[in-house]
C-alpha cells in the first residue's frame, strides 16, 4: 500500500515538472485571423518556442508572436502573429507593390504573387533601430502590421516567441524555418 502511494506521488510530481517545463519553453497558440494566409490559416494550432529569443535575436523570415498595443474585447493586449521582414540596422523600402531590403528586391515566394503596398510607410526608407523589428503578415492586403502606424515597429522585448511547428490541421503539420 505504501509503495503504491509512493508511485502515485512520484507520477504526479513528474507530471507537474513536465507541465512546468513545457509551459516555460513553449506556448500553444491558435491563429485567429487571416493575416498570415497562405502560410497560416485561421484556426491553425501552433507551438511557439518561447525560449529561442532569450538566447538570440529574431531573424528575417521568422514567424513571430508578439504583444501589440491593440486591445482584445477583454481589454488585454492582443497577440499578433507576423513574419519578420527587417531586423535592426536593416533599411526597408516599400514602393509600387514591392519590398526592398538593404537596396535589394525581396523575393517573397510565400506571398503567392501578391503585391505589397506600404500603407503609412509607402515610399519611405526606414532604418530599423536597435531593439526593434519590422513585421508584416503574408496576406498583405488584410494585415495590420508594421506598415500601419497603429502597430509600427515591434520592440524585440514584446516578442513572445517564434512559431516552431503547426500541429493542426493534422494533414498540414509543418516545421517553420526562417525564410
Amino acid at each position: 500500500m505504501v509503495k503504491e502511494i509512493f508511485e502515485w506521488i512520484k507520477a504526479i510530481v513528474i507530471s507537474i515538472v513536465i507541465a512546468l517545463i513545457i509551459t516555460t519553453f513553449i506556448n500553444p497558440t491558435i491563429v485567429r485571423q487571416h493575416s498570415m494566409y497562405p502560410t497560416l490559416n485561421e484556426y491553425d494550432f501552433l507551438i511557439v518556442n518561447r525560449l529561442l529569443y532569450k538566447q538570440g535575436d529574431p531573424k528575417t523570415g521568422d514567424i513571430v508572436v508578439f504583444n501589440s498595443s491593440l486591445k482584445t474585447v477583454d481589454g488585454e493586449n492582443k497577440l499578433l502573429i507576423k513574419r519578420v521582414i527587417a531586423v535592426p540596422n536593416d533599411e526597408i523600402f516599400i514602393s509600387n507593390g514591392k519590398v526592398h531590403l538593404n537596396n535589394k528586391l525581396v523575393n517573397e515566394t510565400y506571398l503567392g504573387g501578391m503585391d505589397t503596398f506600404g500603407k503609412d510607410v509607402e515610399g519611405v526608407k526606414l532604418i530599423i533601430p536597435e531593439g526593434s523589428v519590422f513585421v508584416m503578415g503574408d496576406n498583405r492586403s488584410n494585415s495590420m502590421d508594421s506598415r500601419d502606424n497603429i502597430v509600427g515597429l515591434v520592440d524585440v522585448d514584446d516578442i513572445v516567441g517564434k512559431a516552431f511547428v503547426r500541429l493542426f490541421p493534422f494533414n498540414e503539420i509543418k516545421l517553420f524555418n526562417s525564410n
